[in-house]
């Protein structure tokens, strides 16, 4: 399999792109892909970071032998994607859905001609897969949403959506693991630390990881935080 392409990015930095699209298959091969380059441990390679369909390769200059990183490159990348694997248990995170914590749940019920119980079922029916993580520490990109509630971002984001907010955009959803500006559609919020970095592992969920949602009850809620 040759549906690839090395980019380079200033004299420090490579991306190897894989096909063009958000697909379970294609980022299973971009991180197979990462993985395997960590795992050559080349001299000077500082960061293996992969995305959706596509990863990012930083190395030292002047310690890297760039005949060797382009061997392991070409090496691994005509690799044929893995099989999916049954890997370990999904992550599983508990969601408080409307009211205060989920704004724009009524938005969303209304967007897929649903009442708001039926958003909730379908957001907490699926298995998700992380395909990266971004933007801040801890916030996992996470798809496929039902097309029925693949809401799209607002057209103005919010200055501040609160930390553990769990939001819509598109075909994917994801918790904020901060307070941070923000344009996905809020339906509900979790008490759990996507990113706490006084645990003994930081992040909750990293790429690959495959994600559920379950609902609670604000009571539950307010006595988990």
């Amino acid at each position: 399999m040759s549906d690839y392409r090395i980019v380079p990015a200033g004299d420090s930095a490579i991306f190897v792109e894989f096909e063009e699209r958000i697909d379970p298959g294609v980022n299973a091969r971009t991180i197979a892909f990462a993985n395997a380059v960590l795992a050559a441990n080349l001299a000077g390679v500082r960061d293996v970071v992969p995305t959706y369909r596509s990863t990012a390769i930083y190395f030292d200059p002047l310690r890297t032998d760039g005949d060797a990183l382009l061997a392991c490159v070409e090496r691994e990348a005509i690799r044929p994607a893995p099989a999916p694997a049954a890997g370990s248990a999904p992550v599983r995170i508990p969601v408080c859905y409307g009211g205060e914590l989920g704004p724009d749940l009524p938005a969303v019920a209304a967007f897929a001609k649903v009442d708001e119980e039926e958003v909730i079922r379908l957001h907490t029916a699926g298995t998700y897969r992380v395909f990266m993580l971004g933007f801040v520490p801890g916030f996992a990109y996470l798809g496929i949403v039902d097309d029925r509630i693949a809401m799209p971002r607002r057209s103005t984001p919010r200055v501040r959506v609160p930390a553990g907010s769990v939001g819509i955009g598109g075909i994917q959803t994801g918790v904020y693991p901060a307070e941070t500006p923000g344009g996905w559609q809020l339906i509900g919020r979790t008490p759990l630390k996507p990113f706490d970095p006084g645990r003994a592992d930081p992040f909750l969920m990293t790429a690959g990881d495959c994600v559920q949602f379950y609902p609670i009850a604000r009571r539950e809620y307010d006595q988990w935080t």
